[in-house]
């Protein structure tokens, strides 16, 4: 797959896979976010679930686990080939794909999950990956973003504001954004409480957009 690196990608210097390759990577905990797993119990994910920068799987796998088809995606190899083969038999899928050109998957899909994915994008990345995600989301579907918040101590490294997340999900890029909750995303250097978290809710438009595609 060709793609041009991310912003997190030309800052470090280092592909996203690098982060897989000397043990789990910093937000790998070992199974599902508890955010993950509340919107699962209370019945937030139907229909076809798209997990977005899916690392190893575990959300899609828990997601999975309910009965419901996933599809989870990333750019690193090496994070995929762990979460298939702790797929077991679960519908899931994963597979290699740009956030930033998603149309090319050919598909779409009632549920999104983004957790961890929409913080390493920077203000200019961030409208196009929001367009590239309304190309595999159904009219109505429903995305979940689970970011880094600014607000509190101990935030993680790519603090989003809520304001941030209101300028890319619009309706100029697909979305409506429906509600922003204050949460927790559990990381390997943050103890047991986690780290300040976004929980967004943003639907899905009726109306189709033209996305440019670079």
């Amino acid at each position: 797959m060709t793609r041009e690196p991310t912003s997190h990608e030309r800052m470090t210097g280092l592909p996203w896979d690098a982060s897989y390759q000397d043990g789990p990577a910093p937000w790998d905990v070992g199974g599902p976010q508890p955010a993950v797993v509340r919107l699962a119990a209370a019945g937030g994910f139907t229909g076809a679930v798209l997990d977005a920068g899916c690392g190893t799987g575990e959300n899609a796998l828990h997601v999975a686990s309910l009965g419901l088809p996933v599809l989870g995606f990333d750019v690193a190899e090496t994070a995929l080939a762990i979460a298939a083969e702790n797929a077991q038999g679960r519908n899931a899928e994963f597979t290699v794909a740009d956030a930033l050109g998603l149309h090319r998957l050919g598909r779409t899909f009632d549920t999104v999950l983004d957790c961890g994915l929409f913080h390493t994008f920077d203000a200019d990345e961030r409208p196009r990956y929001a367009a590239s995600l309304s190309t595999v989301a159904k009219p109505g579907a429903t995305l979940y973003v689970l970011c880094f918040s600014d607000a509190g101590p101990d935030t993680g490294p790519h603090p989003i504001s809520r304001d941030d997340l209101r300028e890319a999900f619009t309706s100029q890029t697909g979305w409506a954004v429906a509600a922003i909750e204050p949460d927790r995303v559990l990381t390997r250097f943050h103890g047991d409480s986690g780290a300040p978290a976004w929980l967004a809710t943003i639907t899905r438009g009726q109306a189709c957009i033209e996305v440019s595609v670079r």
